[in-house]
């Protein structure tokens, strides 16, 4: 289930290896006997595809959880922040909201090299490329994708204005800070002249909207982050990946989930990743924006904006991956990620493009 350059047994394996280990068993081990989560001999199988965070299922006597961890190091500045996404999901699920139970935090960079945390582990389906059986009929696809919107709609519904949960972003002033922020990335980042991203962002500032309201928002809110349950009626059972959550405006998350919705007729990018969605009987794109519109009534006619902003930003996040991958710092990912990002990067900037010339 892992690569050979993925785990490693013992501490000792580790300090062997040239490259470190995503996962140090008996490290693990002493952690969940420290915290009181299950005993004996530690099973594992990672899971999920991202090419970001890493996520392994561990499995021992009494115990069944997932283990949440940053990729290898060195990390850009302010990204991977597991102790900051364990806190927000921490802070949502007294307030009802459906997020997998954090059960440690581990600071320590000791055990693994990064912080990670652990939650339980939720029996769902995510879907990607492949419709689950009970998700199929034309009538669920319709509703999963409706779904897919009514839950955006429930997360720009939790009452920020007080508790732990207001703290944890500054919402005056986020979409400004967004294009400062990812524009220094590409700085720091980029390894290619791509003139389009400094186009774009001329764009993106000139044409600024004004926020209508503000919100909790997911950042990376998409059809492949959401879990339905496995039987019955169409029911999202947990929302995932919050390390990019904060306070802000709220079409941020509505431009993002449709700029990377596929559906039938669309070019298609690398940030489709759910393609399914492309099949006849789910929602459209301006469908799932009207549906979760109908709620609170906002005026669209800016969202190309936040759609342009969603895949400028994507295509930065993906141009830093590319340039790892060049240094020799992702191979453990295979050759096919530096070719897919290599066409892939600029294919988001012309979608981006696309956008903006519908505003």
């Amino acid at each position: 289930m892992t690569g050979s350059q993925d785990v490693a047994r013992t501490a000792a394996e580790a300090d062997r290896m040239d490259v470190p280990p995503l996962l140090v068993v008996d490290r693990v081990e002493e952690y969940l006997d420290a915290c009181g989560i299950g005993t004996g001999p530690l099973h594992w199988q990672r899971i999920g595809g991202g090419q970001s965070n890493v996520t392994f299922r561990l499995k021992r006597r009494g115990a069944d959880v997932v283990l949440r961890r940053g990729p290898r190091p060195p990390l850009p500045p302010s990204t991977h922040d597991m102790v900051r996404e364990a806190h927000i999901q921490h802070l949502l699920a007294p307030l009802g909201f459906p997020v997998p139970r954090i059960l440690a935090v581990c600071a320590d960079t000791h055990v693994l090299g990064v912080p990670f945390y652990l939650m339980n582990f939720l029996d769902g389906d995510v879907v990607t490329d492949t419709v689950p059986a009970h998700l199929d009929p034309p009538g669920q696809r319709r509703e999963t994708s409706e779904a897919v919107a009514d839950m955006l709609v429930r997360l720009h519904s939790v009452d920020v204005s007080r508790g732990a949960i207001a703290g944890i972003g500054r919402p005056e002033g986020y979409l400004g800070r967004q294009l400062r922020r990812f524009a220094g990335l590409w700085e720091q980042g980029a390894t290619r002249e791509l003139p389009q991203v400094a186009g774009l962002a001329r764009w993106l500032e000139a044409n600024l909207p004004a926020t209508q309201r503000t919100s909790l928002i997911h950042g990376d809110y998409r059809v492949g982050n959401l879990m339905f349950r496995r039987s019955g009626p169409v029911r999202v059972q947990a929302v995932l990946d919050w390390e990019m959550a904060t306070l802000g405006d709220p079409l941020a998350d509505l431009g993002y989930l449709t700029a990377t919705y596929a559906q039938a007729g669309s070019a298609g990018t690398i940030m489709e990743l759910t393609g399914v969605t492309a099949q006849p009987g789910y929602l459209t794109r301006e469908e799932l924006a009207l549906r979760y519109n109908q709620h609170f009534g906002l005026d669209l006619s800016a969202l190309p904006w936040y759609q342009a902003l969603a895949l400028w930003k994507a295509a930065i996040f993906a141009e830093a991956i590319y340039t790892r991958w060049k240094q020799g710092e992702r191979n453990d990912a295979g050759p096919g990620l530096g070719a897919a990002l290599e066409a892939g990067v600029p294919r988001l900037l012309d979608a981006a493009a696309g956008f903006a010339q519908r505003l």
